[in-house]
């Protein structure tokens, strides 16, 4: 039997190699998966999990192992895939089956995500990772540089990213339908789960199916809380992100792909109060671009907690704004505007005419339509397409690192002042930036 050491050599060479097979062919009792077949091992099984290790296979990947700090949550998926192999702790499954899987998904609270993509990473597996890619900025750039190092296929789970809307807008957006940009307003009903107030620290019993040394990983240590797991940490700032972190990697990523959105000079926050433990319950971030040889200047918008822009001129009606039940973009150019979902879809000009016009007559496709977000990183697995679009190093990477820009000035209350370079100029406590970790979950 060849070692891990042999196999990791080898798996960048033998990607290639690999073959799609049918999408009907998922797996079952007794199934026995051809020697070709992209073997996938999942990290985080429950909730937005269970969805991903459903389009993973359904991809064309045998599911070869799961793993979930709380087996209850994995009950569906191990009932669909019985001959999976089993694993509370996600080391152990990484070292025991490094020679046996190809490819590796990350879909556990935020607070989790940068250890075991980087331990995936460093054994050369292919990554797919759910939004935002990392919790902290430092933890970001570790990524990028890991992701950019290994080569190896990599891809965020901002899912619009692959969708229609998102290569719409920036198709019309380039055939001059709104002119120059100028602003870009974001909006969203996150957050969906308490926040904005200081937590009780009262010791509850854990559940009997689930490891709360595990689910903390790398965050400190403290009791298990019922109002933190198994949902609502994404408000907690040392498990997740807030509104924000939340669902800007969705929102941000067409105008963020079109306009190249990266090094902002100023981030400018408001909100209500501020907690240390905990995101407030509302919030308005607003950063500012510099103009570049192919566009102007740029300020883009950030609202959250149910605020929303002012209604635009093109809208007659208050009853037709805001649009969207979760929230929406709006992108304001000289000659006109575009709105779109939180994810890019349902896009449409506000000018009557020229939305009809684009209708009847479609501009010429100029970004090629994607397959989705899990085909994309099987085929690039296999060598049946090219690098996923959301990949780690050069897109999702950048876009998870100007989001959490925003994130910290939020945490700190104050502009946040950047040089030309990244550098974020405005003091700020060193843990927001590069947290420190429990012994064992250490990057």
């Amino acid at each position: 039997m060849s070692s891990r050491r042999d196999f990791v050599k080898s798996s960048a060479a033998s990607a290639a190699a690999f073959s799609i097979v049918p999408r009907h062919v998922l797996g079952g009792p007794g199934f026995t998966p051809p020697s070709d077949m992209v073997r996938y091992a999942a990290i985080g099984i429950g909730g937005k999990g269970d969805q991903d290790v459903q389009g993973i296979a359904k991809a064309g990947a045998s599911v070869a192992a799961l793993c979930d700090v709380d087996w209850r949550n994995g009950r569906r998926n191990f009932a669909r895939f019985p001959d999976a192999k089993r694993f509370k702790d996600y080391r152990e499954m990484l070292d025991t089956m490094g020679s046996e899987i190809d490819a590796v998904s990350v879909t556990v609270p935020d607070h989790s995500h940068a250890a075991a993509v980087m331990a995936a990473l460093r054994l050369n597996k292919p990554v797919f990772c759910q939004k935002p890619l990392t919790r902290t900025l430092g933890e970001a750039r570790a990524v990028m540089a890991e992701a950019k190092k290994r080569n190896v296929a990599t891809q965020m789970g901002n899912q619009g990213h692959t969708g229609l809307g998102t290569r719409l807008l920036r198709e019309w957006y380039e055939a001059g339908a709104i002119g120059e940009i100028r602003e870009v307003h974001y909006w969203t009903n996150r957050p969906i789960w308490p926040q904005g107030f200081n937590p009780d620290q009262l010791a509850y019993n854990t559940p009997s199916t689930m490891d709360w040394n595990l689910w903390l990983g790398p965050a400190p240590d403290r009791p298990y809380s019922p109002l933190i797991a198994p949902f609502n940490w994404r408000g907690y700032w040392d498990y997740g992100t807030g509104a924000l972190g939340d669902i800007a990697c969705h929102a941000m990523d067409a105008a963020f792909w079109t306009f190249d959105l990266r090094n902002p000079t100023r981030i400018s926050p408001d909100s209500t109060q501020l907690y240390e433990e905990t995101a407030p319950k509302s919030s308005r971030i607003d950063y500012e671009f510099p103009a570049t040889a192919s566009r102007p200047a740029i300020k883009v918008s950030w609202r959250d907690g149910g605020m929303w822009p002012p209604r635009p001129p093109q809208v007659a009606s208050t009853d037709q704004w805001p649009i969207g039940a979760d929230g929406g973009q709006l992108w304001v150019g000289k000659d006109g505007a575009m709105v779109a979902d939180i994810y890019g879809d349902n896009a449409r000009l506000l000018d009557d005419k020229k939305m009809e016009q684009f209708t009847k007559s479609p501009l010429p496709v100029k970004y090629a339509r994607s397959p989705g977000v899990y085909a994309e990183w099987i085929n690039a697995i296999t060598g049946k397409g090219p690098a996923p679009m959301s990949n780690f190093a050069g897109h999702s990477g950048p876009l998870t690192e100007m989001v959490l820009l925003g994130c910290v000035a939020v945490r700190a209350g104050r502009v946040l002042d950047l040089a030309p370079d990244g550098t974020i100029k405005t003091p700020l406590q060193p843990e927001w930036v590069n947290p420190t970790y429990r012994a064992g979950f250490q990057l």
